[in-house]
């Protein structure tokens, strides 16, 4: 994993938030599917067992993992939260996506 996943600022915040609604252990899981209108898609899970190999980011209370094959089509990426005139959602701003799809839950690489 030469280049890491990081969590923005507005990210960890609302992470934090949703955390603290959630029994003692809760963390955040992001992992990418096949599927979605571009080929591949973003998933969010609650999840209270953390694996040895996933990728650990932790930030302002907010924790979150991404599984090793996960963190392969993510390496580059920020997970970010974005609350404008839409509404609100978490973004994934991913550098090796060539194209998404207008909700931006999925990409093609």
């Amino acid at each position: 994993m030469t280049a890491s996943v990081t969590l923005s600022e507005s990210a960890a915040r609302r992470i934090g938030e949703i955390l603290k609604s959630e029994t003692d252990g809760a963390m955040l899981r992001v992992s990418v599917e096949g599927g979605g209108c571009s080929g591949f898609q973003y998933k969010f899970d609650i999840d209270r067992a953390k694996a040895d190999d996933d990728l650990v980011l932790a930030r302002d209370g907010a924790v979150v993992l991404i599984d090793p094959v996960s963190v392969n089509y993510m390496a580059g990426s920020e997970i970010d939260f974005v609350d404008d005139l839409i509404g609100q959602s978490f973004k994934i701003k991913n550098p090796q996506a060539t194209a998404s799809c207008g909700c931006g839950t999925s990409f093609s690489l």
